[in-house]
């Protein structure tokens, strides 16, 4: 049987139905020579809980900081049963998400120093993310933080992760009060939060604030000085599925370029917004100024610096021993020349 006639590779693959995702979800990309099977799951963290306990998927997307810290245990051979694409499916910037109680006396980001930080997961990206910006950016000594960890505004833990043990060791307590991260703060037992929410405790107690009140402004001049636009997600397959089929890896990549390229053509369209944000034709050119048209890039070298912070800030929270190459943390493939994109307004 050639090539030509041989049936599609049937790829099992799990991840939020985001924008730059959707074409795949719909059909209106296809990878070549595969079957793509999209599973549409929207928390993600169910998605990693599952990948890493049971390899549920051929692909899915996954914790960046998971995955590297899997990568680069010393059992990773059995720790790491996957291989990763540089495809990034999730990145935030992080500074809007700390918040702090002010009875607290809590001020500026120095004042973090020492203090009780609630957070769903002391090795989750965001929470890396953070903790590195907080220390390098603002001097924040976060080494007598007494950090508690567990969900914001649900009782109980943040998932059900299997993590990696911790190189060095840090003040962390599991939040087993019955309460929620969110009414801690609200009852002063915790000083701030990190990680990948707000509590809802800020709706009716205006103590609870943002850290960074102007955060946007913030972000953006963070994204202009640093080139950082925060990974969170990145892509991965099981290495037994690409072991015995390298040639997904590429076009699998091709194909989640391809359907990022019709989103950003699509969110384009102003005849009729997309997206319910008022004012999205502004929020447009305004990542045509900062980002220079593609706020959301694949690929390394586009994204040398933000993979190179993470992999540092890593190292530094004794997350893993030495930080890696990047080259070393994906799978080769090149990147595709793609058609212009039809236009679909005026």
């Amino acid at each position: 049987m050639t090539n030509a006639t041989q049936a599609p590779i049937p790829v099992r693959f799990a991840c939020g139905l985001y924008d730059r995702m959707l074409p795949l979800y719909t059909g209106d990309v296809k990878p070549r020579g595969i079957d793509l099977q999209f599973h549409a799951i929207d928390d993600p963290r169910v998605i990693f809980d599952r990948m890493a306990a049971d390899q549920a998927f051929d692909a899915c997307e996954m914790s960046s900081s998971e995955f590297i810290s899997r990568l680069c245990s010393p059992n990773a051979a059995v720790d790491c049963p996957f291989v990763a694409l540089p495809v990034f499916p999730s990145r935030v910037f992080r500074h809007g998400h700390i918040s702090i109680n002010e009875h607290s006396g809590i001020r500026n980001a120095k004042d973090l120093a020492g203090k009780r930080i609630g957070v769903p997961l002391y090795t989750m990206s965001a929470a890396v993310w953070q903790r590195g910006i907080l220390e390098q950016d603002y001097g924040v000594d976060l080494s007598q933080v007494h950090w508690v960890q567990g969900s914001i505004n649900k009782v109980g833990s943040h998932g059900d992760p299997t993590v990696m043990p911790l190189l060095k060791p840090a003040n962390i307590t599991v939040n087993h009060t019955g309460k929620t991260l969110s009414q801690l703060l609200d009852e002063g037992e915790l000083d701030a939060i990190i990680g990948t929410g707000l509590p809802d405790a800020r709706r009716h107690n205006p103590a609870i604030r943002r850290l960074f009140p102007d955060f946007r402004a913030v972000e953006k001049d963070y994204y202009r000085r640093t080139g950082i636009f925060p990974i969170m997600h990145l892509t991965v397959i099981r290495r037994e599925v690409y072991e015995q089929h390298p040639q997904i890896a590429q076009s699998l990549y091709e194909a989640f370029v391809q359907a990022k390229a019709v989103a950003l053509e699509r969110m384009r369209y102003q005849g009729a917004l997309r997206y319910m944000l008022p004012w999205l034709p502004d929020d447009i050119e305004e990542i045509d100024e900062v980002f220079g048209g593609d706020p959301w890039p694949y690929g390394i070298e586009a994204n040398r610096p933000t993979l190179q912070a993470l992999v540092n800030y890593l190292q530094q929270q004794g997350l893993i021993a030495k930080a890696p190459r990047i080259e070393d943390i994906f799978v080769p493939v090149t990147e595709p020349v793609l058609a212009a994109p039809q236009r679909i307004y005026s």
